[in-house]
């Protein structure tokens, strides 16, 4: 009997919720079936505003936890519906939710996803383990980043030393020692974040197709010295970060000294604030090794690109050459830890996120 769980994801992007089957019987994981359910318009620009702050907030959370819910219960049932899979046959889902406020440096720290779980469970008659960032913050950590358990579960070599990049809004590493000791991991800062508030500002498209406009420009050397010269990145991990700080309103405001640079050329200097923050970052954990991209920058040419030219030393693929498409990382990860959470197993490296000790993550919302 296969043990099918499901894991969503939607991250800082917002371009929608991924929802995958993944198999794990006998521990071993196989992922069976994948399926997007885009965000429509109206919830994407409330997520939008959501993320930022201002007037209404309560109610607006309140409303947007309930559309969120529903979306991702329509991802659930489209990917059972479209392969034709009861919903009796899935021990689990595993949401991540929608990320609103990351705020791991305040003295009363905390993380807020909202898609609220019970409105999914009752939806599509599963239950939902969700809530996977609160145990480990109340245990003094920072809540993320969480998916470098799973890339040690399933990425690591005996051979060689490699990183595992994970390019989503924000950008996040994990470094597995080929001794298998303690593994590494944080947010290096923006990934595809600021390169897509510029593109929507300008041109009004979601994102910039494998970083087309990025290549028709010339990255100002002034701006992108400006940019790197933040606080973050001269910071010592364990960290993690969000669109609070690296948001349009931060771009506005560093861009307000270069507004006379042609609009491709600033979305080239972004490319390489993302490409140069995880260089910078990768050359300090190890000289050599292997790099697999996923998250939507594996799928940026342009991206690719830059960030061989500034790692000759690493052989610099995707998570493909590991047996999982890059898009999908993210979201087999959180079926992950719900398989884990049903098998009282725990789900957070402290080396990572700084917490006092491991723990099971999550809380079970039953659809019965």
């Amino acid at each position: 009997m296969p043990s099918y769980f499901i894991g969503l994801m939607s991250g800082t992007s917002i371009d929608g919720v991924d929802a995958v089957l993944v198999d794990f019987t006998q521990e071993q994981y196989q992922v069976v079936a994948t399926y997007t359910q885009p965000f429509p318009k109206h919830l994407f620009k409330g997520l939008q505003r959501l993320s930022q702050p201002g007037s209404d907030e309560v109610n607006r959370l309140g409303r947007l936890d309930r559309q969120v819910a529903d979306v991702f219960a329509e991802a659930v049932n489209g990917l059972l519906e479209q392969n034709q899979i009861d919903s009796s046959q899935v021990v689990a889902i595993g949401s991540h939710g929608q990320t609103i406020r990351h705020m791991p440096n305040l003295e009363n720290s905390f993380s807020i996803q909202i898609g609220d779980p019970n409105t999914i469970a009752v939806k599509t008659g599963i239950d939902v383990i969700a809530d996977f960032r609160r145990k480990d913050i109340a245990l003094g950590g920072q809540g993320a980043p969480l998916v470098p358990a799973f890339h040690q579960q399933i990425f690591a070599s005996k051979k060689i030393q490699r990183i595992i990049l994970n390019i989503g809004g924000i950008a996040n590493i994990t470094y597995l020692p080929v001794d298998g000791s303690s593994v590494v991991g944080f947010d290096t800062g923006p990934g595809n974040a600021l390169m897509d508030s510029w593109i929507q500002q300008r041109l009004e498209q979601a994102y910039d197709n494998n970083g087309e406009w990025a290549a028709s420009g010339t990255t100002d050397p002034t701006l992108l010295n400006h940019l790197l010269s933040h606080t973050y990145f001269s910071q010592p991990f364990p960290k993690s970060t969000g669109k609070e700080l690296f948001s349009q309103a931060w771009l506005t405001q560093q861009l307000s000294e270069f507004i006379h640079l042609p609009d491709e050329d600033i979305q080239s200097t972004l490319l390489d604030l993302t490409c140069m923050s995880i260089s910078d970052q990768i050359s300090k954990l190890s000289p050599t090794g292997e790099l697999f991209v996923c998250g939507g920058g594996a799928l940026n040419s342009e991206m690719m690109k830059r960030l061989k030219a500034l790692q000759p030393n690493y052989r610099v693929t995707t998570t493909s050459e590991l047996g999982l498409d890059p898009k999908w990382v993210e979201a087999v990860a959180f079926a992950w830890l719900a398989y884990r959470y049903t098998q009282g197993l725990s789900g957070n490296l402290p080396d990572v996120t700084g917490a006092s000790r491991t723990a099971i993550l999550g809380a079970m919302y039953p659809a019965n």
